[in-house]
């Protein structure tokens, strides 16, 4: 069985400490003791590490040696439209567990009224979310999140290659959209965004194609905006991981 992987802010000396609810996890729930080897991650790699100390709210672990710590494939920064905030959260959870480098919430012209106000209170929720996925499926570091934002500013991204998730025909199938291997590099930043329920107006539409976007689809079935999401950035993410195999 793997052994469980915690992150951790900072290694120095050799030594980390692991504090808040994961360090009251660990050793309430977990029952950690010393001598007991995890692994540990401070977003610049991961290694296997030993507790040298139990405390009542934080853990003291000894770095024993570094750990082989796949890199993503590519920079994916996931723009997602706002929608109810238990399907966003689940968003999130999937889009870390993919390998997405960032999220940034978006609000558009048919986001349900309120979500852009409301989610102020919920990005430290969704970071949290981030960052107990992050663990789970063995990343040295959570994706970042950005307060949620209109979506005019961010159209101006400067990531070299962004596709717009539309449900509109006449959008270029996905897989088609992608360029061939030999030009796809892991040093990329490719962004991805997507839409609400509701869909794009044709207003926003226009407006990120002239700032660049390329309309792409997932096909004719209509599905839940999380979903799409979730799709279209592992087909992204996989296609870039596949180039470097060649």
């Amino acid at each position: 069985m793997a052994r469980r992987r915690f992150l951790v802010e900072l290694i120095r000396d050799n030594t980390a400490e692991l504090r808040g609810d994961d360090a009251r996890h660990l050793a309430r729930v977990l029952r950690a003791e010393a001598g007991q080897q995890y692994e540990i991650a401070d977003g610049g790699g991961a290694y296997l590490a030993e507790i040298a100390a139990v405390h009542k709210d934080r853990i003291v672990f000894r770095i024993l040696e570094p750990l082989a710590s796949p890199s993503l494939p590519v920079r994916l920064t996931l723009a997602a439209a706002l929608i109810k905030f238990d399907r966003f959260e689940w968003l999130v959870e999937k889009a870390t567990e993919v390998g997405v480098a960032s999220i940034i919430p978006v609000a558009s012209a048919r986001c349900e009224k309120g979500l852009l106000e409301a989610s102020r209170k919920r990005a430290e929720r969704w970071r949290r979310i981030a960052h107990e996925s992050a663990q789970q499926c063995r990343r040295v570091a959570p994706p970042q999140i950005s307060e949620a934002q209109a979506l005019s500013p961010h159209l101006a991204t400067d990531s070299a290659r962004r596709f717009l998730l539309d449900e509109q025909p006449g959008a270029l199938p996905l897989l088609s959209a992608i360029p061939p291997p030999a030009t796809r590099r892991g040093t990329d930043a490719i962004a991805l965004l997507t839409g609400p329920a509701g869909g794009w107006t044709e207003t926003e539409r226009s407006a990120a194609i002239a700032a660049g976007w390329t309309p792409i689809s997932l096909g004719p079935l209509i599905l839940r905006a999380e979903t799409a999401a979730i799709a279209a950035a592992s087909l992204l993410l996989h296609a870039w991981w596949a180039a470097q195999l060649e």
